[in-house]
Formats: C-alpha cells, structure tokens, sequence
C-alpha cells in the first residue's frame, strides 16, 4: 500500500510538472520495480489528447512498457523496470537521474492513415527504491597495524558499496571490537566528494608480543527506508613498526582517452612516494574497487604505476571510468594510500549513421516491404524513418535524404533538438496511380558531418495496391412508376440498371433491395435488376412505396451504389364508406327550435377521387330530420318535448361514387334532455292532514317526512326542503335533503295548540322551481275533540301564508277555544248535512249519476279527463310516478284555491250561502269526490256576511298543489288524519298553464269563510 501512495505522489507530482513542460516534452516519474500493469500516466488525460476514434502504438519503449491502444495509457510490463540493470543508468554518479524514452503514435481512426498519424516522445524518469543491500568488497577484510603506533593514528578501511543511489546509498558505519579490543580500537567515517569513508582509529597501545592480531565486526547500513545492512569480518595484524605510509603526489588524477586507442596505449602515470628506506621505501601500484568495465579496458604497472588501454575502448559504449589506485609499500608491516582515478573516454567518429525504417500506426512493413493503396491522399506516411549517430558533438550531426526521383520525401517527426537521433516520416508527395506505377524502391542515405564525413544508406519497398475507385452509378437516380392495386403476386413492376466504371471483378454488379420492410413486398432479381411484387398491394394501406435498391460490384472492399425506386399505387373502388363510430347518440335540449343541429356524423372512405365522393340519407324519412351532405350535419325540423318522446332513433346511409357504388349504415339516437319546465309536487302527507304531539315529546323526535317528486331528471329533480313559515319559536327542524321533520326542542305550555308549518320544496334546476306543502301539527295532552282539531285544520287552509299558526300563547284561552271549538264543530257538522241534503236533491234533479252522500259509487264521478288515446295503454316506467299538473308558480301563489270553483248562491241576504261542486272539472283539478266521499255526512260552513271579500289579496293557502288542497272528514275516533293521504291526486294530465285551472267566482257579498263557533 506504501509502494502504490508513492506511484500516486509520483503521478500527481508529474502532472504539476509537465504544466511547466512543452508539449513534446513528456516526463513521467516512475519508481523502479512497480508490478506489471501499474499504471505510469494517461496520453489522452494527462496531455489532452484524444480518448476516442484514434489508434495509439508504442513505437519504442517495449519491453518496458505497453500502451493502451485505445486511451493512451501507458502502463508497466511483466519485464521488470530495474534501474541498476538499464543500459543508460549504469555508471551514474551520485546525483545523475537515470531516463527511459518512448515514443507513441496516434493515428486518426476516423480520418484514416491518409492523414498521417502523431508521433509523441517522452521520458520516464526511473526513481531509485532501496532495493539493494550495501556490500563490502569481502566477507573478511584484512588491515595491518605496526606496533607501537601512536595513540590516535588512522587506517583506512575498505568502503562499502550499494548499487542505489542518494538517500539510498551508504549511509553509516558501526564497529563492534568485543572486550578485548574495546579500549583500543575506534571508528571514525570521514566524508569525501560524498563519499563516507570508514577509518580505523587506534585508541591505545599495541604491542604485537601481546596479541598479534584482533578480530573485529564492522557494519554498513544504507538510508533507505526501511534501512538494508550488511557486515563483514574486520581482521587486525599486528606487524612490526613501519613509520611511512605511502603518499601520491596529487589527491585526484584525471586524464582523457581517444576511444579506440591501441592495446598497450599509455593513459597516465600515478605517483605515490614513502619517506621509508629499504623494502619499507619500496612501492606496489593496484586497481582498487575497480568495475569490471574499468578492469577489462585498463591495467597499471605495479612497479610503476603507468596505467595501459588492455581492452577495445569504445566511447559509445562506456564514456567515462572511475576507480581507485592504491599505492602500497613492501616492508613487513607494510602500509598503503590511495587515490581516485577518472578518465574521459573522448570521441572519434568511427561510427556511420544508423538508418532505421519501421511501420508507423497502421502501416505495417514485413521483410522490408511497405504496401499503401493507390487512393492514399498527399502527404500519407509510409515509414517512421529515425536516423542517429553514436558518436557525438558534430561527428553525430546526420543529414538525410531520399535519393532518386520518387514521390516521396522526409519530414521530421518530432519536435526534438537531438541531433544524436532524429525522426523523420517518409510520407508520399502525390498521388499513388497502381495502374501506371505498381511498386518503388526507395533509397534513403545519410551522412554525418565528422572529419572524414561517414554515411550510411537503407532502402525500402513499396508496394501500390490496387483499389475500387469507382462506385456503380444507376442513371437516373429515381425511378418511379404507377402500378394498380388488386395484383397477383409476383407481377412485374420495373427493371433497374447500373454500370461501373471499374472492370474485371471490380465491375461485376449484385442488385439486391435495402431495407427489411421493402424486402417484405418487392423483390429484385440480383443479376438482371428486374423487380417483382411478391404481395398484394393495397392503396388504402400504402398509397406510396419509396425504397432503395443497392449495385454493389465484387471489388475488395466491395463498392456499392444506390437509386431509388417509387412505386405509386393506382386506387380501385374496393372499400365501403366508414362512419367513424359504429353508433351515434346525441343529446339536445328540449324545447329547442326547429331547424337546428342536433349532432354531425364523420364518414370516410379509404378510396381516392370519385370513389371517395359520399353522399348520406335518412332512412325512414319521416321528415322529423335531415342531413347536410358535405358537413355530415343532422338537422331537425321538429321541437322536442322529453315529456311526450325522451328519444328518437334511425338510420342513416352512405353510398360512394364508385362504380358500382359502395354503401354503409349507421344507428343513431336522439336523447332529448331535460329543461326544468316542471316543479315539484308533495306526495305526502296531504296539507289537511295533521300530526298529534303530545307536550312531553322529547326533542329530536321524529314528526313528520316530507315526501315530493319531480318529472324533470338530474339536478332539476334533486329537491330540497325548507321550513319557511310557520316556526316562529325554532320548535321544527327539517333536513334539507330528505324532508324529514324533526323536534328540535321542548315544548311549553304555550306550545300546545295547532301549528302549521309551511314547507318550500325546490330543484336544482337553474333556475329553480317550487312548491309549497302544509304539516299540521297538533300539540296537546290528550286528543279529545277530532272535529275541533279538523276544523282549525280546515281553517288553517284558508289563513294566508305569511301569518303564522303555532299554538296558543294563552293556555286559559286555548282550553276556551276548545269548548268554543266543539260547540262550533257540532253546529257545523249538522250545516253541512243539511247543505249536503240540498245539494244532493239539486244533483239528482240534473243528472242520473249525481253524488249521493254516504253511498259508495262505482265511477269517480269527479276524475279527472283521460290524457291522449295513444297513451291509455302504456304503463308509467318502474318507480317513476306519473307526471302530476304543474303547480303554481310564486306570481301566482294568491290563486291557490281557484283549482276548485265554489258557487257561491245567495237567494237573498237572510240566508247563509251555500257550496255547489261542480260537475265539469277542468283537466288537473282535485278527485273531490275521493276527498269527499265518507260513511259521515259533510259538515256545513257557515258563510258570514262580515268576512273579506274572497277577491282580495288575502288569499288562502299560496303555492299549493291541488291535491292538497282540500280534505275530508274522517271518523270521530280517529286519533290523526294521515289516512286521507291516501287521496292525493296522482293522474298524468297534460300539461297545463295555471290560468287553465279555475278561479274562484262568488256574488258581490263579503264572503269570509268563518266557523260558526268563532274558533278563529
């Protein structure tokens, strides 16, 4: 994991640089030793070059390296990158980096090799890892010693050597002497051209009688991390006294050397001398920590230190030597001194230019052939030509050019300075023509400029490949031509031709159809170009077929050319008209105004022209519709009534104008909305019935339910109920929406008497009808006198509206008004049969079928007229009530009571005024003889001569139906009057205005209608 953080250091510290870098100067930092497939850096990323439709190839490099062909990354190989083992990182000096080139080419995929691919130099600068372990030149290391040598003297000791450099190298020495030589012997490391050089140090006396010898352990470790060491056995000899080490003239010799200098050249003579006289005096010359490069060329003379060229000295290969000479004498403790040594291998131009022609991207040669098509553009590189010398300074200047008269020339590579290797492409100067030239030998020399000049020469051959250069060509392009629907499979349509410019096979032409859904239908014969329709074709479906057929020749690679071919589909009358939708239903409202459109219909036909020409008729044609041609437009020339035909039905044709025609049919319907044109009609309970509560009625009790319909449908027939009079003191609740009358607090004692409440019952409809209805509600403790109750009901229908019954505030008035009450009931009840008597003697003497009071008749003598013949059979639809009058709207609320005209006949003032009922009813007017008809006689009124005029606006009940308008009596035991809800009216008249019901006609008297025992 530490060793890849460093890789992405090294990466990332890159990048910096190569910001600050030219562009051609790419410079990659690489660790030594990384795995294979590591990573070193991206072309494409790092450089901004191209990540898409270009083709990267190393063209040097391998076999470190390898480069994604794709994305330009560079990566590392199986081999491994040592720094130690590279050829130009071997005799580096502390300091020196050591550099691998590349060179990678990108060609333009998309633009082809015509363009000429990019060739990109780089530099991989390989770091140094502490992969080497510092050495001594011995296991066993051997130093002499005289005795009796003064305290402090110096010897040097064999150095150590590390293959790594820097912080890498060596970096310190230790020395363990073990207790007998613990007091004297020391190390001491001196430091020279940064080099550590380890010295023993005598520390006290030694005396070779005693011991002659002391083995000691010294240890170098490096400064790598981690640290790698090594030691080696340190041999002490103790010799007699030698008082003078030798000791060279100079601290470093340095001298030159012409490469290829003879064997046995004299390079330079190193000088040591020795203040000793004697064998002591005497002195050896040697190589010391010598390479092995440094003791194959060179030797010295042990006597006189004269060193010899004993190798071939060749500057290209080693251009510089370092080592050491030690100069040793010969007593018998004998002493030694060295020196460093360097010498300068110098040039001679003794090396030609080097011409080196490869495959550049794509273009690959084989056995020193190159072949390139004949339709390359100017300018297309055939070879990457690279031309270096190894000498240097101006005997590695090279010049190169293409000898000979050949389209061809150089043109330098790259952007580098480096006159030791330059890079040129051989790219084409026109273009190629295989038929007039098929191949060229191209020659390209190069000379340097050393003195004398050198040259070298190579040559390449290259070979012009034939290619396709002409398309087929159809003339014309298009070709289009009419053919009629309705064939047989496998009709003729059209022939199609082409030629080619080309011959031999390149001329050779395959005709086929492109295209899946073309294949499908036509069908091309692939050597004559002749085209067949394999279906039926369909105008309808496709009116017009474009596809394209494609002449391809056999040339490699294959050329095509195309055309197009249109074939327009000629149309036969073979398709009905179609309506749009299977069925038409539209609705209008009713009462609309003849001559208006009720609906348009859409019908097509998929034929073209005449065929396509459609005319439409209304079948039955009863006149009740008609139809547009053109538009589709059905219009009417009725008004419609929903309430005498909801819906209306037929057909209609449409006939084309082919030959012979084509027709279709098509249901329509006609619904007939509805307007609100009718209100509401209460079906219970009746407005002379009543409803008794007692005074301990619990509030939220149940009292009574409003029951009404409507003939309109939808909103106009959603009702809703309101109380509108008649609750001065809060005592009712209806609820809106199903009429249902609810107690909505205690009663009082001033709460007992009759309360009327007057109920509004209205559509939805916009705008909205009513009705009003009357709950009778009687409150007392017990139910003693049904006749006084029925009479202040009966009153109560012909108290206006707006005054309020509700009770009797007055408890000790109200107990009068009930005796009061009885008394008047039974004087009324013996009035009305004695009007009954009259009226019934009248009736018998003007008609056979007179009522007669208390017998039950066979035929309602009072109903009302039959509605139209054409209905008298048809039963009323499931749940629907027949459709009652229409009730009277609020201008004419003051009328109510005209539904039933009351003859009024007073012979003379003294007599009270009687109530005739008529025999002839106008259509709508109440069955008074259901709601007269009882086992009881009919109670007489008593007409008073101070009443109102019934001609005022003080009317009776206002804005009630007729049905519930009037009442009957009922038994002296009954406890209520919900039975007569029974005779509501319920007939399906016609429809009538309200002037049609009836009026109230009377004689010129006041004649208020008031009970007898003056209740009210």
């Amino acid at each position: 994991m530490a060793l890849r953080a460093e890789v992405t250091l090294v990466v990332l510290s890159l990048l910096l640089l190569a910001c600050r870098t030219a562009p051609s100067d790419i410079l990659y930092l690489l660790p030594e030793e990384q795995p294979p497939n590591t990573l070193i850096g991206s072309l494409a990323a790092d450089r901004g070059l191209p990540d898409s439709g270009h083709l990267y190839k190393l063209e040097v490099g391998t076999p470190y390296l390898r480069v994604d062909g794709k994305t330009g990354d560079i990566y590392t190989t199986e081999i491994p990158l040592d720094r130690e083992s590279l050829r130009d990182c071997r005799n580096l000096f502390d300091g020196d980096k050591c550099f691998l080139e590349f060179e990678v080419s990108i060609t333009d995929m998309i633009k082809g090799i015509g363009m000429g691919p990019r060739l990109i130099e780089g530099r991989i600068e390989v770091l140094d890892v502490n992969d080497n372990t510092p050495q001594f030149s011995s296991p066993i290391l051997t130093l002499s010693i005289p005795e009796n040598t003064h305290i402090g003297a110096l010897f040097s000791i064999p150095m150590a050597t590390d293959r790594d450099s820097g912080t890498n190298g060596v970096a310190e020495y230790s020395l363990n002497t073990g207790p007998d030589a613990d007091q004297l012997f020391g190390l001491q490391v001196a430091v020279d051209s940064d080099e550590k050089l380890p010295q023993l140090v005598v520390m006290g006396n030694l005396d070779r009688e005693v011991k002659d010898s002391y083995d000691l352990n010294i240890r170098v470790v490096d400064g790598g991390k981690p640290p790698r060491a090594s030691s080696a056995l340190l041999r002490v000899t103790v010799t007699d006294q030698n008082d003078n080490a030798p000791k060279f003239e100079r601290n470093h010799y340095e001298a030159e050397l012409s490469e290829n200098s003879p064997t046995g050249h004299s390079v330079l003579q190193v000088r040591a001398n020795d203040a000793d006289t004697g064998t002591n005096g005497e002195i050896d010359y040697s190589l010391h920590q010598a390479s092995e490069t440094v003791q194959r060329l060179l030797r010295i003379d042990r006597s006189t230190g004269i060193i010899y060229v004993k190798g071939l000295v060749d500057r290209e290969e080693e251009n510089f030597l370092k080592f050491f000479v030690v100069a040793k004498d010969r007593g018998p403790n004998s002493k030694s001194s060295k020196v460093l040594v360097t010498i300068t291998i110098r040039d001679q131009n003794d090396n030609a230019p080097a011409i080196e022609i490869r495959g550049i991207g794509l273009v690959i040669h084989q056995d020193g052939v190159a072949n390139i098509s004949e339709d390359m553009p100017i300018g297309t590189p055939v070879a990457l030509v690279q031309v270096s010398d190894r000498d240097e300074g101006e005997n590695a200047v090279v010049t190169c050019v293409v000898a000979g008269d050949v389209p061809f020339q150089l043109k330098p590579a790259s952007e580098s300075a480096n006159d030791r290797k330059r890079k040129y492409f051989l790219q084409t100067t026109m273009l190629l023509d295989y038929e007039r030239v098929k191949d060229y030998r191209i020659e390209i020399v190069a000379v340097d400029s050393g003195n004398p000049a050198l040259s070298s020469t190579n040559s390449l051959k290259v070979q012009v490949t034939d290619m396709n250069d002409n398309i087929p060509n159809f003339s014309p392009a298009m070709l289009e031509v009419d053919f009629a629907e309705g064939n047989q499979p496998g009709d003729k349509v059209l022939d199609v031709v082409a030629t080619d410019a080309d011959s031999g096979t390149n001329a050779e032409l395959s005709y086929s159809i492109l295209g899946a859904s073309a294949s499908n239908l036509f069908e091309i014969d692939t050597n004559t170009g002749e085209v067949r329709v394999k279906n039926l074709l369909d105008r309808e479906a496709i009116e017009r077929y474009q596809f394209h057929v494609a002449a391809a020749d056999k040339g490699v690679p294959s050329k095509t050319g195309t055309a197009t071919v249109v074939v327009n589909v000629l149309d036969r009358n073979d398709n009905d008209p179609k309506f749009m939708l299977s069925g038409y239903s539209f609705s209008v409202v009713e009462n609309m105004l003849p001559l208006n459109p009720v609906g348009v219909v859409t019908v097509t036909d998929d034929d073209k022209g005449e065929n396509a020409r459609i005319r439409l008729y209304v079948e039955p044609d009863n006149g009740k519709f008609i139809i547009q041609n053109g538009t589709g437009t059905i219009v009417s020339s009725i008004s419609f009534d929903r309430e005498k035909e909801s819906t209306y039905t037929f057909r209609l044709k449409a006939v084309d104008g082919g030959n012979p025609p084509r027709s279709s049919y098509v249901g329509v319907t006609i619904n007939v909305l509805d307007e609100n044109d009718n209100a509401p009609y209460v079906t219970k309970p009746a407005n002379s019935t009543y409803k008794y509560l007692q005074p301990i009625t619990a509030p939220n009790t149940r009292v009574e339910v409003v029951e009404a319909e409507d003939m309109d449908s939808g909103p106009n027939a959603e009702l809703l109920y309101s109380i509108t009079g008649g609750n001065p003191y809060g005592l009712f609740h209806i609820s809106p929406n199903s009429g249902e009358i609810t107690l909505a607090q205690e009663f009082t004692r001033r709460h007992n008497g009759l309360h009327r409440l007057v109920v509004r019952v209205s559509d939805k409809g916009k705008p909205p009808r009513h009705t009003t209805a009357l709950i009778h509600i009687f409150v007392n403790d017990t139910l003693g006198n049904v006749t006084h109750i029925e009479a202040l009901v009966g009153h109560s229908l012909y108290t206006p509206l707006d005054m309020d019954i509700a009770g009797d505030p007055d408890d000790t008035q109200t107990r009068s008004n009930i005796l009061y009450g009885s008394l008047a009931g039974i004087a009324g009840v013996i009035l009305v049969i004695v009007a009954v008597v009259v009226i019934r003697h009248r009736l018998q003497k003007d008609t056979k079928s007179g009522y007669q009071a208390g017998k039950k008749e066979s035929k309602d003598l009072f109903a009302p007229k039959q509605g139209p013949k054409n209905s008298k059979g048809k039963k009323s639809k499931k749940g629907k009530a027949p459709k009652p009058a229409k009730p009277l709207e609020e201008d004419e609320e003051a009328s109510l009571q005209k539904g039933l005209k009351f003859n009024l006949i007073n012979d003379n003032v003294n007599e009270s005024p009687r109530i005739h009922l008529p025999l002839n009813y106008p259509p709508g007017s109440p069955d008074l003889g259901r709601h007269y008809r009882s086992n009881s006689p009919l109670p007489s009124i008593q007409l008073q001569p101070q009443s109102p005029s019934a001609s005022k606006k003080h009317q009776a009940v206002q804005d009630l139906p007729a049905t519930n308008t009037f009442v009957g009596t009922g038994d002296n035991n009954s406890t209520g009057s919900d039975q007569y809800s029974d005779y509501s009216y319920k007939a399906n008249p016609p429809k009538y205005s309200s002037k049609q019901v009836g009026d109230y006609y009377t004689t010129g008297y006041d004649r208020t209608i008031m009970w007898d025992n003056r209740v009210w």
